[in-house]
């Protein structure tokens, strides 16, 4: 090429580089804000401090720092993968620690015992009449003296499980129980039976809340809690077979209580050693988790040396709970109808049917017998299919199943469905802890539910006591709608409990 041409071409380009050439942007004056009285206003966002984050480089120490306020996206950001939405606690399970599934055997011993004792009263009270020569108002009283042991010891619980250790209560509260049986065996005077049965009250009181506070907190707890109160179940079965053989064979019908006197020396031996360091076990596993706040609230469960002015405190927390209350209501009429159901249908087939009384007290087992069943095969049904409905349904089928003992005049039909009442009955009360401790916190839990089972046992002395009262003065056939009506009172009060709420790490 030509060296002028060239020249020539270069002297043009580098002209017209020069021409097109443009200087940076100066910066954009400050805009004005205008504030339109109508609509919210909010604060600037400040791009330096998401440019700082997108680029990830640190401002000079000359620049002035942008303020960090709380509101900044930066700012809300955690520091750490925060705890998912739907975290639980994590619970103990029946072989960790390995001593837990001596534990549940021994709660499980413990409710079998309080099967015993409750089932046998419908067997052993026309005999009870006949031995004492009293009618059916004043052998009612046995059920208030239990139902008075319940209420007094609802408030002590709490306190009982703090200054003893759950160890040493449930060892006095079995003592309580074997000391009771003293009126019994002896067959002493009925006021003093009368006040055995409080004590009875008062330790099974004990051993109902805090049974049913470690059986709900282990992983699985409607299947745990099924087997808890089945166990009660096979208590009661047993109870009225025992119960009726021992009369009918000619022994006086105080000769019972001494398997009863027995099993309750055995669960105070038991009871002390499968719950001794239980305490001391929870402590360190607390200690071990990495969540502070679930140690925090695990030691809150571990005895303490609080004043009684906050034991006081925590058990009027526990009255204020719209849960405890409509909870209390609820089991006050569960435990009313059943105990009603068992300790006067066999008086009601014996006055309305003509049953034979040496062969009607098998009745009763079968009813227990149902519980039992439900309770096992049942609870767990309810933890898959949903407590909350699960019980609507077992309710409703127990207030039919009761019309048709009242309707059909035929003993064996009769008999056949008080054992479907009872079938149907029995997961009641596991399904209905499971729902009572997702909603109550750590603090609330033994409080709450000994005010439960103090209106429960309530429940099961003011009905049978009310049932005897009215059957004095119009018959046995009232049993069957005042067992409805307290049906009735069942489904308005589980209405209004929460049913889908999960306790969180407090």
């Amino acid at each position: 090429m030509d060296p002028t041409l060239l020249r020539t071409l270069v002297q043009v380009e580098s002209n017209s580089i020069a021409h097109h050439e443009h200087t940076l942007p100066a910066a954009p004056e400050r805009v004005v804000s205008r504030t339109y009285p109508a609509v919210p206003q909010q604060d600037p966002i400040e791009l330096q401090s998401l440019r700082l984050s997108r680029n990830e480089t640190a401002p000079s120490p000359s620049a002035p720092a942008t303020p960090r306020e709380e509101t900044d996206l930066e700012m809300s950001a955690p520091a750490t993968p925060a705890e998912p939405a739907d975290a639980v606690d994590a619970l103990p399970t029946l072989n960790n620690p390995p001593k837990n599934k001596f534990r549940l055997a021994s709660c499980c011993f413990q409710n079998f015992l309080s099967g015993l004792i409750d089932s046998a009263a419908g067997a052993l009270i026309p005999h009870m009449e006949i031995h004492y020569n009293i009618g059916y108002a004043v052998v009612s009283l046995l059920f208030i003296g239990n139902a008075l042991g319940y209420i007094m010891a609802a408030p002590f619980v709490d306190q009982m499980r703090q200054r003893l250790g759950r160890a040493r209560a449930m060892a006095l509260s079995q003592a309580l129980i074997a000391a009771a049986f003293a009126p019994f065996v002896s067959a002493a005077p009925f006021p003093a039976v009368a006040v055995g049965y409080f004590f009875i009250g008062f330790g099974c009181a004990v051993q109902l809340a805090i049974c049913n506070v470690f059986c709900a907190n282990l992983r699985r707890g409607t299947t745990m809690l099924g087997a808890m109160h089945g166990s009660y179940g096979v208590g009661g079965t047993l109870g009225p077979l025992v119960a009726t053989a021992l009369v009918a064979a000619g022994a006086p019908w105080n000769y019972y209580y001494f398997l009863t006197l027995a099993i309750a020396l055995f669960n105070l031996a038991f009871s002390s050693w499968s719950f001794a360091h239980y305490e001391a076990e929870q402590a360190d596993a607390a200690q071990a988790g990495s969540d502070p706040s679930a140690a925090a609230a695990a030691g809150a469960d571990f005895p303490s040396r609080s004043p009684a002015v906050q034991q006081m405190s925590a058990m009027l927390v526990a009255f204020s709970s719209r849960v405890v209350l409509l909870g209390a209501i609820f089991i006050f009429a569960y435990q009313g109808a059943e105990v009603s159901i068992s300790g006067w249908v066999i008086s009601f087939l014996i006055a309305a049917r003509d049953g034979d009384p040496s062969t009607v007290g098998y009745v009763t087992s079968g009813f227990w017998g149902g519980i039992t069943l439900g309770r096992f095969l049942l609870s767990p049904v309810g933890a898959r299919v949903g407590e909350k409905l699960f019980v609507y349904v077992l309710v409703v089928g127990a207030a039919v199943f009761q019309l048709l003992v009242w309707w059909v005049p035929n003993i064996v039909g009769e008999a056949v469905s008080v054992a479907v009442v009872g079938l149907l009955l029995g997961p009641v009360w596991p399904c209905a802890a499971v729902v009572f401790m997702r909603n109550l916190s750590r603090r609330e839990q033994v409080s709450g539910l000994s005010v439960v089972s103090a209106f429960g046992s309530s429940g099961g002395a003011v009905a049978p006591f009310t049932t005897g009262i009215l059957a004095q003065a119009a018959g046995t056939f009232v049993l069957h709608p005042i067992a409805i009506a307290l049906f009735a009172v069942m489904v308005l009060c589980w209405f209004g409990l929460p049913g889908s709420i999960k306790r969180r790490t407090e």
